[in-house]
């Protein structure tokens, strides 16, 4: 057998153990080990010991806890139902305003938190009831919770972008100002939809009663400004300055956690129990991500030692494909590879692979990252595994099954792939705001 054969049963064997449920970081570092072994003998485990290191020592890396403390501090300050209330009173003149209400909910918790469990069960013990109660479609309702509560995976300041600059060495500034424009035309795409089924068929959107028609202006400006104007003053910091470069990504990281510490306090939910939980899994979730990098490092070492990169580069150069058709076949590999996978092991292990073909085609990493972030989120939505779906059912009121969650998802799925031709027909959606302010 051929070094390259090898590498590719080493590919092979992860995927089978994987999906034997082993932990993906230690399967990684474990297979890369032995591979290594056989590829370079002792050499493997000195190398093994560096890039533990170098991990751990990661400037662009230095983020990611960071923004999961401000996530989880945001989480414990219990300001969802006080925005989701007043988003409602705000939007209660518009087609399907609870649906509207909580889509931008989900936007501004998902940008806030980054953490799609997180938001979609918050959101589906708070949202969901109140629009079942209202007469909203459950299909249409539990649509909108699951495919809302993904946003944060592409709306910046995204975990996800950071792991993806750091292991294509693309700035995590630019990936951000990139992304930024493509996740607003998403969630437009989602607010214009559920308005669009409610003008078609008022049925499944029920206007607000009279009651709760008739709220003083006043109240509605109180209400956004007691939750509204907070969390979003918040996000904006930290999101401006990064872009403007008063801040680098860790650096406005931090100011963000210190803003959410601030947040709970003003709200009176700032108690050391919630702060040793927020500390708790922050380095759980932090140390889960650095093992994953460790590993990741390592496999694809191994995998490039064994040719197996040069074996997949040859294949792909032999189909003579054009950058647009490349582009299709990794956006459909990723797409399929949702289905089994979350979206942390498809960008360790896959993206990786990809990486290195980009430049065959002339193809932008910024580019190819922004829409590896938008059809990532297809990985929550994708049936049968998908995640959101399941998260909603573990907290869903009776008579909401998984069919009806499954079946009011898909056509939040279609318009993920609509923003994805939108953006593959104008590419400079992506590369206009990253021009205007860094050239």
């Amino acid at each position: 057998m051929t070094e390259p054969q090898v590498g590719i049963m080493m590919l092979g064997m992860l995927v089978f153990l994987i999906m034997l449920g082993f932990p993906i970081a230690f399967t990684l570092i474990a297979m890369g080990v032995a591979f290594g072994y056989f590829a370079i003998g002792d050499i493997i485990f000195s190398l093994l010991v560096q890039r533990a290191y170098g991990v751990m020592s990661n400037d662009v890396l230095i983020a990611v806890p960071l923004f999961l403390f401000m996530g989880y501090m945001v989480e414990r300050a219990n300001i969802l139902d006080r925005l989701f209330s007043s988003l409602q009173l705000a939007a209660r003149g518009m087609p399907a305003s609870l649906a509207v209400a909580s889509l931008i909910t989900c936007a501004l918790f998902a940008t806030a938190t980054g953490i799609v469990g997180a938001v979609v069960t918050l959101m589906g013990l708070l949202a969901l009831p109140a629009m079942l109660n209202a007469g909203y479609d459950k299909r249409l309702s539990s649509g909108v919770i699951c495919a809302g509560g993904c946003l944060g995976i592409l709306i910046p300041p995204s975990i996800m972008l950071i792991l993806y600059g750091a292991m294509a060495g693309v700035s995590v500034v630019r990936l951000y100002a990139a992304a930024l424009i493509p996740g607003l035309l998403l969630a437009s795409l989602y607010i214009l939809y559920v308005m669009g089924r409610a003008i078609i068929n008022p049925k499944v959107a029920p206007k607000l009663s009279t009651e709760k028609l008739d709220v003083p202006l006043g109240q509605v400006y109180w209400g956004l400004l007691t939750s509204f104007v907070p969390l979003f003053v918040l996000i904006m910091s930290v999101l401006g300055a990064i872009l403007f470069g008063l801040a680098t990504p860790h650096e406005a990281a931090g100011i963000g956690a210190l803003g959410a510490i601030l947040l709970a306090a003003v709200y009176r939910q700032l108690t050391f129990a919630r702060l040793r939980e927020a500390v708790f899994l922050t380095a759980r979730t932090s140390a889960m991500v650095c093992w994953l990098f460790v590993g990741s490092w390592i496999f694809s070492s191994v995998f490039s030692l064994l040719d197996g990169h040069s074996l997949i580069e040859h294949w792909i150069s032999g189909l003579s494909l054009s950058p647009l058709q490349f582009l299709l076949l990794a956006q459909l590999m990723i797409f399929i590879l949702g289905w089994p996978l979350e979206w942390t092991e498809i960008i360790i292990i896959f993206v990786p692979i990809f990486l290195p073909l980009l430049h065959m085609f002339g193809i932008d990493p910024l580019f190819f990252g922004v829409l590896v972030a938008l059809n990532i989120q297809t990985s929550f939505l994708t049936p049968p595994m998908a995640m959101s779906a399941f998260y909603l059912k573990g907290i869903a009121p009776k008579g909401i099954e998984l069919g009806d969650i499954f079946l009011g998802i898909m056509p939040f799925l279609l318009l993920v792939f609509v923003a994805m031709f939108i953006l593959y027909m104008v590419p400079g959606i992506v590369f206009w705001l990253p021009g205007v302010l860094y050239g």
